[in-house]
């Protein structure tokens, strides 16, 4: 989408007071250059001032007709004109004539007026300038006052030196003082919730002691009962030993051969089985101490920023009261634990759970070199059990998720697919009725689809320009909202054949979402770098402005119902919390400059693309990315290029699940998995 440019600056009218705050500055200039009176003579006699330029004469003239100029002025008068300025008598260079007397009198008032205004000093430079007889008792007690003098000023301007020297160490010792009692309270929070952890570790220490030695006494009294049952068997079978030979022994015998090899068999089969259960290695001890040593990696990696989240939640729980209810679960939940460190620990475990995005499927449809391959949109349905794209290609493709992980193939045919008269933006299903689904599209039609029947069940033909996004209401399943190019939001309601609502905005719409937990509250991306929060029962203006974005805002996504994520041509991520309208996090790694690059959460992990053809993971508490996946192509062979052509353009969390779906430009689609 273009940004709108800057338009020219509209003049400023100047007022009559400015004109004369420049004509007094004017005459305070002139003043300080010596060309008119000091403020002790209310006003100069006007015969002292040129009619021309209409201060101080300076190198007076005199005409023929009597009037007095400054000799520069009326020379360059004369040059247009042949009259005198005062009376428009003939007038010309011959008739000018130097007014001495005129000269010598301003010369001698201009000098009693700096007289009046010079300082001691000047005064007495003056005095010896003109031979004044001066004695030397007389200069050593001028002398002696100037030295007392100077050791006065000295003094004084020490004294000032000293004050600004000591206003900046308390300053300082102020900020180093808070910062330590910061850093004390600090060191006093990690202390607390090292003995808490450290006393929580030895209770499970403890508690895995109790389990062990409870198998340990499981284990020993099953191995004597099946010790005792052994020895009956083995007597019951040498007692029937006769028969069994009567019977066929050797028969038994190879049955009983055949038997064991297929007990073996199949143990060796779930020992393999096990073992690639548990990250392909023998020793379960050796992959776990393996992963802890990869986590703590992960934790040096981000230290700082989990320092800071740390940090954060620990002084946040610290100021927060709790009320005796809270306290008393909180103790119940794990004794000596805060607040502040369990929310660290939830992250911290989330963090460093995953490390990597792995490929468990991939799906090609269409011609991948064609451009009209490109999927804006991918979504979930309710149950998500079925997914569904829309793109450039003027068709909705609907597809069976665990067909496409299950089945090897990657040309999976759609078990629905309806087809569009214009080019296809953005999809939301119905989060109540699983067979309805929203699409908008380049003219700026919004249609409420039927998957059952493949046909359209409204469509709303209101916005003048392409439609951006469209969203259902997770609360109330007959309404959902759009946002397009001819800078309206609607809102629509399935059983109404024309918008409920209209939301006049000043830039062009890119994204608009409802927030879950209420009908009554939406979010709105726009050109104008802003998100704007609206309640839609006083839609007279936004409830919050959140300002921080540098170009226009391509999407919104409400983690939860306070929690709003952000993304923008800026190349950022941003997190806000709508019930305080603040900031909370920035997030920066991926490249988007231009396109529209998708934006999925779910209650912990942010993803987004990039124009870098890369998919991007972040945890909502860390700015850094936690991890990223490059799309890939066995058809080229150079990747830098393939880089540079193709960009990820749709991204889906399945649920609350470490499962996402992931589209491009080019028309590939990969199911992508959290791993460790």
């Amino acid at each position: 989408m273009e940004e709108l440019s800057a338009g020219p600056l509209v003049p400023a009218v100047v007022k009559p007071e400015a004109s004369r705050a420049a004509a007094a500055d004017t005459g305070a200039s002139a003043a300080a250059s010596g060309d008119t009176f000091p403020a002790s003579t209310s006003e100069p006699d006007r015969d002292f001032l040129c009619p021309i330029c209409m201060q101080i004469i300076k190198d007076a003239f005199l005409t023929a007709c009597g009037h007095s100029f400054c000799y520069m002025c009326i020379i360059t008068h004369l040059r247009n004109k042949n009259d005198c300025p005062c009376c428009g008598h003939y007038l010309t260079n011959t008739n000018l004539f130097p007014n001495i007397l005129l000269d010598r009198l301003l010369k001698k008032t201009s000098a009693r007026q700096i007289s009046k205004t010079a300082s001691p000093v000047e005064h007495f430079r003056q005095a010896l300038q003109k031979g004044c007889d001066v004695t030397i008792k007389e200069l050593d007690t001028l002398l002696s006052l100037l030295a007392e003098k100077k050791r006065k000023m000295e003094q004084e301007e020490a004294e000032r030196n000293m004050q600004i020297l000591l206003d900046f160490l308390h300053c300082l010792r102020k900020q180093k003082v808070d910062e330590l009692k910061e850093v004390q309270t600090d060191l006093q929070f990690i202390k607390e919730d090292i003995n808490s952890v450290e006393k929580h570790r030895m209770d499970l220490y403890r508690a895995r002691d109790r389990y062990s030695v409870k198998l340990q006494m499981l284990d020993d009294s099953g191995g004597r009962k099946s010790w005792h049952s052994s020895l009956d068997k083995s007597s019951s079978g040498l007692i029937s030993s006769p028969l069994n030979l009567r019977r066929g022994g050797l028969s038994s015998g190879s049955h009983t051969k055949k038997n064991d090899g297929k007990s073996q068999i199949n143990s060796h089969g779930h020992g393999v089985q096990r073992r690639d259960a548990v990250t392909g290695s023998d020793s379960p001890h050796i992959n776990q101490s393996g992963l802890a040593l990869v986590r703590k990696k992960r934790v040096h990696t981000q230290f700082n920023d989990l320092q800071e989240c740390y940090l954060q939640k620990r002084r946040h729980a610290a100021d927060k009261p709790h009320s005796q209810q809270e306290r008393e679960m909180s103790l119940i939940s794990r004794e000596g634990y805060s607040a502040g460190l369990e929310d660290f620990q939830s992250v911290l475990t989330t963090f460093t759970r995953y490390s990597r995005l792995r490929v468990i499927a991939e799906l090609r449809h269409g011609d991948i070199f064609h451009s009209a391959n490109i999927v804006s949109s991918i979504e979930f349905d309710r149950d998500d059990d079925l997914f569904a794209t829309a793109g450039v290609s003027r068709r909705i493709k609907v597809f069976d998720f665990s067909a496409v992980v299950n089945e090897p193939t990657d040309a999976h045919c759609p078990v629905v697919e309806m087809s569009t008269r214009s080019k296809l933006s953005c999809l939301s299903w119905n989060k109540y009725a699983k067979n309805q689904i929203a699409s908008s599209d380049y003219e700026g039609i919004v249609t409420v689809w039927d998957v059952t029947t493949r046909k359209s069940l409204m469509e709303y033909e209101e916005h003048e320009k392409r439609a951006w996004s469209v969203d259902f209401s997770r609360t109330d399943p007959s309404m959902l909202v759009s946002g397009s190019d001819d800078c309206k939001v609607k809102v629509w309601c399935t059983n109404q054949e024309a918008s409920v609502l209209n939301i006049d905005m000043k830039a062009n719409i890119c994204c608009v979402k409802y927030n879950p937990g209420s009908g009554n509250y939406i979010a709105v991306g726009s050109a104008d770098h802003h998100i704007h929060y609206y309640d839609l029962r006083n839609i007279s203006r936004p409830v919050h402005v959140f300002s921080g974005h540098r170009k226009a805002v391509s999407y919104v996504k409400f983690l939860s119902n306070y929690e709003l994520a952000s993304a923008s041509t800026d190349s950022t991520l941003r997190l806000w919390d709508v019930k305080e309208n603040l900031a909370v996090r920035t997030f920066k790694g991926h490249a988007n400059e231009k396109n529209f690059v998708g934006l999925t959460v779910s209650s912990e992990y942010i993803a987004c693309g990039s124009e870098t053809n890369e998919v991007f993971v972040y945890h909502k508490e860390i700015s850094k990315p936690l991890t990223w996946h490059r799309f890939g192509s066995p058809d080229m062979d150079d990747a830098e290029d393939e880089a540079g052509s193709y960009f990820i353009s749709a991204v889906c969390w399945k649920s609350d699940r470490p499962t996402i779906l992931t589209a491009n430009s080019q028309g590939t689609i990969k199911v992508l998995v959290l791993a460790a």
